[in-house]
């Protein structure tokens, strides 16, 4: 069946009439939803994303949305002259880079994704990690080994951080009054500075914080993958460990896993890993049996 072929009443109202326990399940709880990667840059996939957050809460689902930015940040850094640096895989953000990346991504994408979820009838409040002292960060280093000595150094990243502190009082104030927070990752620092925050770590935080059903990561991949290159549909948080100890799980998957699993450490029941490119694939994960992407659990 293709976009064009019509559906029958019949069909749909079945779809529906399946989809009901999983709205029962979910029923008053939050799901906290990072968005990124290069969906976020397809205007047709992220007013699709849009709808299927309103459809969301118009189940009694609480969302939060949490959104990266990277290829945009990387887009108007080269705009403005500004050269890009990398560093254990994450950019090193200097005052100059700091100034971008706070505009772009507690600016001109998160006003951005706000319009797309209003224009689709929710409506959306855009925040970031400093309003109300909501997210706390600290500087966040990482040691790295020189491949021509084989000796670890540490690595300033810059104004990078990582979440010390999680103040949840202004979302309880949103959650359940038919509001959709959507949060940029920048935050606070202890003496009133900025920290850039990886978007994944914050929604980890974010969910952990408030004791979320699930945290569904939206990534440019199906989830995370065997030695075969086929989709895990199910891991334990030990299972994980071992596949990340076995090189199974490498590279960028890594750190999201570990994302993962911190997560459930702080209380968040499940985590999804799923590809965001999936036309309605926060909808498939929650309202089908069948899910979207890798689901890691305790």
């Amino acid at each position: 069946m293709n976009n064009s072929d019509p559906v029958s009443p019949e069909i749909i109202a079945r779809i529906l009439s399946e989809a009901l326990p999983y709205m029962q399940r979910y029923d008053e709880e939050t799901v906290v939803i990072k968005y990124g990667g290069h969906a976020m840059g397809e205007d047709q996939l992220a007013r699709a994303f849009a709808r299927d957050i309103v459809l969301l809460e118009q189940t009694a689902i609480n969302p939060i949305v949490v959104h990266g930015g990277g290829p945009q940040i990387e887009a108007m850094l080269k705009k403005v002259g500004v050269e890009s640096h990398y560093a254990a895989g994450l950019r090193i953000t200097d005052e100059k880079t700091l100034e971008i990346v706070e505009m772009v991504l507690a600016g001109s994408i998160n006003k951005q994704m706000v319009g797309y979820i209003n224009a689709a009838g929710g409506k959306a409040i855009g925040l970031c990690g400093k309003d109300g002292n909501m997210v706390i960060a600290r500087k966040l280093t990482r040691a790295v080994i020189d491949p021509g000595s084989d000796i670890e150094r540490i690595v300033d990243l810059g104004f990078v951080g990582e979440p010390e502190t999680v103040d949840t009082t202004v979302l309880r104030q949103i959650l359940g009054r038919e509001l959709i927070p959507v949060l940029a990752p920048v935050a606070a620092a202890a003496n009133g500075g900025t920290f850039n925050v990886n978007a994944d770590t914050f929604a980890g935080a974010i969910a952990g914080a408030l004791k979320a059903k699930r945290l569904l990561l939206l990534t440019d991949v199906p989830g995370v993958l065997d030695q075969s290159k086929n989709l895990i549909k199910q891991l334990s948080a030990d299972e994980a460990r071992r596949l990340i100890a076995d090189g199974t799980i490498s590279g960028g998957m890594i750190p999201k896993v570990e994302t993962c699993i911190d997560a459930l450490d702080r209380g968040v029941e499940g985590v999804v890993i799923l590809d965001g490119k999936v036309p309605h694939a926060v909808l498939l994960e929650l309202f089908t049996e069948l899910g979207a992407g890798t689901l890691i659990h305790n």
